[in-house]
């Protein structure tokens, strides 16, 4: 083989490499992107995942048809799948903003099959063109494969570790197309005594490259705008972090907070669910020395525990420090958390609550769990009767615990299919439920290790909401959200216990909210 000819097979396989990563960044970007817009994180990737590799099956079964001018045609479909993944937020963004329901979606899946089509494509004609300048076809193939598959993990790498919490999901896209425009435009130059009139194909990629540029510099902006049209109020902090989307709104006074597009407080009622979270369980607790809060990094938890002189240590695992570094240095936040993480009594982790208790030595006279409802995968593994069974092995003697358990009213099946789930690990509880107007009907479930009823002791602190006869009136529950659920048929729905080896409680929570 000549030296020219081996400098060519090398661009080749460089080539491979570098638009597998932007492959794999777009696959997973889609994951992501809907997710965040559609909710349900395990269907979306499972989904996006799906789609994009029968989009690669669908374009190497039709990528037998291009036998001719193969540079020239890897040129042209690194421009398109620039062009369509570049766009494909920004314009997902717009479409969820303007268009009906389900129309989003659709974009979503159709632009993953396609560009999913077009990588497809590639890797057989780069392979075609190594064979065509002297490579044998088994080198040209396993080598190509190789480029291709260590590229792919390189770009999940980058992808989770830099280009997400760096630059988001609208900048991620346009940066990666604009890396296929420069691949497709380097390769276009390489081999440009081979391609008929490769200037003018390459004047429409330098187009496209400034195209993409706009993108880059101002597409975000522009996206920014039709992402607050998905929320009531102004967008006042909007952040991307290693694990969610945080916005943070706030119109007459009313500030919010979202996780990945999900609510989880509004200033004007949280102190509610704060006080029904917090109160019943300190009262029951026979020492309150020694507290564990799991979640909570807005630090609203902290506020009302802090109201007790008997606390001598608080212990906070949030899994994101994006969180609570917003908590503690937003001044809305600030005002309404009364700057807990101040407190010098206060320690704060940024772990997995999983993790963290498996790797737990000590014991708690209070634990808390303020953790977001179990609507995927890593969060179903928190309302499992392992992680309870961790919470109950941590629990002094005389302790009491309170798990935040999602609605009794829109999700009745789930919340006790909870509650049943904490009592098989041994511990008693009691169910209470309270209106939060910003949420609905919202449930807790109170357990200790003894059995234990509530008298309606009057509360030792101050509250806003929270009296003897409302915490009494709570354990009360109607007939269409009691423990005896039936199906539309009238049939008594048999409780199971969740667990990590059955996470049948996602399946329900999916079904239970799929209309509200």
């Amino acid at each position: 083989m000549l030296q020219s000819d081996i400098q060519k097979s090398k661009a080749i396989y460089w080539a491979s490499g570098i638009v597998s990563i932007c492959g794999i960044i777009f696959e997973v970007l889609f994951g992501a992107i809907g997710s965040y817009i559609l909710g349900d994180g395990v269907k979306q990737y499972t989904l996006t995942i799906s789609l994009f590799l029968t989009g690669m099956g669908i374009g190497a079964y039709f990528s037998e048809h291009v036998t001719k001018k193969l540079i020239l045609s890897f040129v042209w479909i690194e421009f398109a799948i620039a062009l369509v993944g570049g766009f494909s937020t920004f314009l997902l963004f717009g479409i969820n903003a303007y268009l009906s329901d389900g129309t989003d979606a659709l974009f979503l899946y159709s632009i993953t099959l396609l560009v999913g089509a077009l990588t497809g494509v590639e890797l057989p004609i780069l392979i075609r063109k190594a064979n065509e300048i002297g490579v044998t076809l088994s080198k040209s193939t396993a080598r190509v494969l190789f480029s291709d598959y260590a590229g792919g993990l390189i770009g999940g790498l980058l992808f989770v570790f830099l280009l997400r919490p760096q630059l988001g999901m609208v900048k991620t896209a346009f940066f990666v197309a604009l890396i296929n425009v420069t691949v497709a435009m380097s390769v276009l130059f390489y081999f440009r005594k081979e391609i008929h009139r490769y200037k003018v194909h390459g004047a429409v990629g330098i187009l496209i490259f400034f195209t993409l540029v706009g993108g880059l510099l101002f597409g975000e902006e522009a996206a920014f705008s039709f992402e607050q049209k998905m929320y009531r109020d102004p967008i006042v902090h909007a952040e991307e972090t290693n694990y969610q989307r945080i916005i943070l709104t706030k119109e007459q006074g009313d500030i919010r907070l979202f996780l990945d597009g999900q609510l989880q407080f509004s200033s004007s009622d949280e102190y509610r669910y704060h006080e029904m979270l917090i109160h019943p369980a300190m009262m029951l607790a026979n020492q309150k020395e020694k507290i564990l809060v799991l979640g909570g990094g807005d630090g609203l938890a902290l506020r009302e525990l802090l109201k007790y002189d008997e606390a001598k240590s608080i212990t906070l695992v949030d899994l994101d420090p994006a969180v609570v570094q917003l908590a503690r240095k937003h001044p809305d936040l600030l005002k309404l958390n009364q700057d807990a993480f101040s407190n010098k009594m206060v320690q704060v982790f940024n772990e997995d609550a999983f993790e963290f208790m498996e790797d737990a030595e000590s014991f708690y006279d209070v634990i808390i769990v303020d953790l977001p409802d179990p609507n995927n995968e890593s969060l179903n593994k928190l309302y499992t009767l392992e992680f309870y069974s961790l919470l109950r092995n941590h629990l002094q003697p005389g302790g009491s615990l309170i798990v935040q358990a999602t609605s009794p009213v829109f999700a009745a099946e789930v919340y006790w299919t909870i509650d049943h789930t904490i009592r098989a690990t041994g511990l008693h509880t009691e169910n209470l439920h309270l209106d939060i107007p910003s949420f609905g009907n919202w449930g807790f479930i109170l357990a200790k290790r003894e059995e234990f009823e509530l008298i309606g002791e009057d509360l030792e602190v101050d509250t806003r909401y929270l009296t003897r006869e409302t915490l009494l009136a709570s354990t009360y529950f109607g007939k269409d959200e009691d423990r005896d659920i039936t199906t539309e048929d009238g049939k008594k729905v048999d409780l199971e216990v969740n667990s990590l080896i059955d996470p049948h409680l996602i399946e329900k929570y999916e079904k239970a909210w799929l209309h509200y």
